[in-house]
């Protein structure tokens, strides 16, 4: 089998999968071993990228996705739906931050780092496929532990969370003061602003 036909057959197998397709699964349709196949995935990203090309490929720590080039967004939304978007509040983006770099963390170590009740933030960030259940902690009441999806590493544009910057011990007491002022914020709201179904309105 040819390179060119080997190129095509992954071209062909992340076209129609139209999501991220492991390394692994790739090297089996071209019949070859996965560092093989990792080496022929690069080479056709350089092309895409070197290329005046609509399409690029993407790299999601061991899997691949074929994907639109963000400069043709505007094009794309003439024809096409507008993508959903969404707003993380502080509370939302603090408590993703932590499960990025502490994962896979309970939502107690979510807490307790915090200092608040995190409910809510990781419930809203499992509902916008930022971050999944991974597994359960070997403790009494076994809970849950969370982990950040690849829908995550799309939407901050990084291939694995390796590549994420590093964090500062400053930072992490940043984040405590923050939410205890959210929390004193919750308790006045609570008592004077609910909305029709008796939540409090977070704008998220």
């Amino acid at each position: 089998m040819s390179l060119e036909q080997m190129e095509g057959i992954i071209e062909a197998v992340l076209f129609t999968m139209g999501d991220s397709v492991e390394a692994g699964k790739l090297a089996d349709a071209i019949e070859q071993d996965v560092d093989t196949t990792v080496k022929i995935v690069h080479n056709l990203m350089d092309k895409y990228e070197s290329e005046n090309r609509g399409i690029r490929i993407i790299e999601l720590e061991n899997s691949f996705q074929l994907c639109t080039k963000q400069e043709y967004y505007d094009a794309l939304i003439r024809v096409c739906s507008q993508p959903r978007r969404y707003t993380l509040t502080d509370a939302a983006l603090e408590t993703l931050s932590i499960i990025a770099y502490k994962q896979p963390v309970t939502k107690i170590e979510i807490e307790n780092i915090r200092g608040v009740n995190s409910d809510r933030a990781v419930s809203k960030l499992v509902e916008l496929g930022l971050v999944k259940e991974v597994g359960r902690l070997d403790a009494p009441g076994r809970p849950m532990l969370f982990g950040t999806t690849e829908d995550f590493l799309r939407s901050f544009g990084v291939q694995s969370i390796d590549e994420l910057p590093t964090i500062s011990e400053d930072m992490v007491e940043q984040y405590k003061e923050e939410a205890e002022l959210e929390l004193a914020s919750e308790s006045f709201d609570a008592d004077n602003q609910e909305d029709s179904d008796g939540q409090i309105t977070l704008g998220i």
